[in-house]
């Protein structure tokens, strides 16, 4: 068969072509065109109003959009694994936390990737505690009191959530381990949600983050019973700790920017880099604090030690709790 010379010339003359320009385009610095931020949890809770701060910021930083990409559902993992399983080259990163790189290599029996092999630690972004909330028709001014309002209660009483395998999730599975109270827990699909039955009186309590909830207690709409951290928050210096509520529950929730394992070390060192430029600018920790987030920007071999003593601590909980997932 006779091959026609002037349409093979073509053809790879085209090929060649279509390298160079791709050649050229990875040759340009990064980023240069939009990316997203993968966010394993509906809009509106604490996870998401930290990567729209943090994304808004990058976007100025680069010149070029970052978007926010919300998969809820499976306790962050949907999202985790969208990011695993993306194009390694910087334009899809994940709002990685204790849901996903402390509690749910745990919780789930099977996961889709592994999140030490699959991502790369960019670095920390904040930390905040969990805060138990109560509708304020509710009678409980204190921890013991709803403790012995539930116990009154036997069975009766709904304690929301935002999603199996969050933070607020364990830390409610925590917390009736330690009291050994009957109660129902309810999931959503993210804080926004169960905090409109909560206000709506559908539920009686909520375990959340506080940096979702802070604006809400201090309007009046929900009543604070405790922090989960060791120490009190400055946001809610009035709020005891679970610890000083006579209940040993000490959970920390932690934020932090992952990506796919086999992004360019270049890139992983710009983007370590941009972060702490965004979480060191004065109006980026305005607005985190704002939200009951304390900044915390690392290196990447910090966050990564870190990883692994949470996901040791977490595995200790879950295994104590007996709580699993398929």
């Amino acid at each position: 068969m006779k091959i026609n010379s002037t349409k093979w010339l073509a053809v790879t003359l085209g090929a060649v072509l279509s390298l160079v320009a791709a050649g050229a385009v990875n040759s340009q610095p990064y980023p240069n065109k939009p990316g997203r931020l993968l966010v394993g949890f509906a809009p509106g809770g604490g996870v998401d109003v930290t990567a729209r701060i943090v994304a808004a910021k990058l976007s100025e930083i680069w010149g070029q959009q970052l978007v926010v990409d919300n998969r809820a559902g499976a306790g962050g993992t949907i999202a985790t694994e969208i990011a695993a399983k993306a194009l390694p080259d910087g334009y899809s990163l994940l709002l990685c936390g204790i849901w996903s790189h402390g509690v749910a290599p745990s919780l789930y029996k099977t996961l889709p990737y592994d999140h030490y092999r699959d991502f790369a630690p960019i670095s920390l972004i904040g930390t905040t505690p969990n805060v138990l909330v109560v509708n304020p028709a509710v009678p409980a001014k204190s921890v013991s009191e709803f403790i012995a309002y539930t116990k009154a209660n036997d069975g009766k009483i709904t304690v929301a959530h935002p999603g199996v395998g969050s933070s607020p999730h364990m830390t409610l599975e925590l917390f009736r381990l330690t009291t050994g109270i009957n109660i129902v827990p309810v999931p959503y699909k993210g804080a926004a949600p169960a905090l409109v039955d909560l206000l709506g009186g559908h539920l009686q309590a909520m375990f959340d983050n506080m940096s979702s909830q802070l604006a809400v207690i201090k309007s009046g709409r929900t009543r604070a019973l405790a922090v989960t951290s060791p120490k009190r928050s400055v946001h809610l210096p009035d709020v005891p700790t679970m610890i000083e509520s006579g209940v040993a529950v000490d959970v920390t929730v932690w934020y932090g920017l992952c990506a796919p394992a086999a992004v360019p070390k270049p890139i992983l060192s710009k983007l370590n880099t941009d972060l702490h430029q965004a979480l060191n600018a004065p109006d980026v920790q305005r607005r985190l604090v704002e939200q009951g987030v304390d900044p915390a920007p690392s290196t990447p071999d910090q966050f990564a030690a870190f990883i692994r003593a949470e996901t040791e601590k977490w595995a200790k909980v879950v295994k104590d709790a007996g709580v699993s997932q398929q």
